[in-house]
């Protein structure tokens, strides 16, 4: 069964990865209820469900647990609510720049169907290369405000994804939707 949206996007494809993992469930009146939301309720059912179930918390022993499907979705909601509250700086200051520019997240994305969202990750990434020295070292809280002044390069990269956030989950959100088995195992479903 699909939790469709009001979105005419076009169908993903990515190859499904054969080895075994954990087998995230989530209650079928749970995501019904989700969806009937909005998109943005829909994924963080789905995410919370990954998340829950893998402990909460995103480390080695938990991805270990989770298929590269799971673990990019978690990995989207993560920098989606850095990105919106801090941007680039913060998200790389905070110490998830290996996870987002070190792993293929960005072809992840690509293959999900995202491929000016996959750019804009490439840019960063070559943002996050030539500048993660200074904006990963600790620092005082007013070194850590000086890096956005510092760092001026981030702005537009910033600004693009505020502005494209709404359309990129929503892409995220049908990418998940069209392929849910990849996620989540719905249970009591009516017949």
């Amino acid at each position: 069964m699909r939790y469709a949206f009001i979105h005419n996007l076009a169908r993903c494809s990515v190859r499904r990865n054969l080895r075994r993992y954990m087998q995230v469930q989530i209650e079928d009146a749970r995501l019904r209820q989700a969806a009937q939301q909005d998109m943005d309720a829909f994924l963080q059912a789905v995410a919370d469900a990954i998340i829950q179930q893998a402990g909460g918390e995103l480390t080695a022993a938990a991805m270990a647990q989770l298929n590269a499907e799971q673990v990019t979705l978690w990995g989207y909601m993560l920098l989606r609510d850095e990105l919106m509250d801090g941007g680039f700086v913060q998200m790389i200051h905070n110490g998830y720049g290996p996870f987002f520019f070190e792993n293929p997240f960005a072809k992840a994305m690509r293959l999900w169907g995202l491929h000016d969202f996959s750019k804009m990750l490439y840019k960063a990434r070559k943002l996050y290369e030539d500048h993660k020295e200074v904006l990963t070292k600790p620092c005082t809280d007013d070194e850590f405000m000086a890096l956005f002044e510092q760092h001026p390069e981030f702005d537009d990269l910033d600004d693009d994804f505020v502005e494209q956030e709404e359309q990129i989950t929503a892409q995220v959100a049908c990418y998940v939707d069209e392929h849910l088995d990849h996620f989540v195992q719905v249970t009591g479903a009516p017949e």
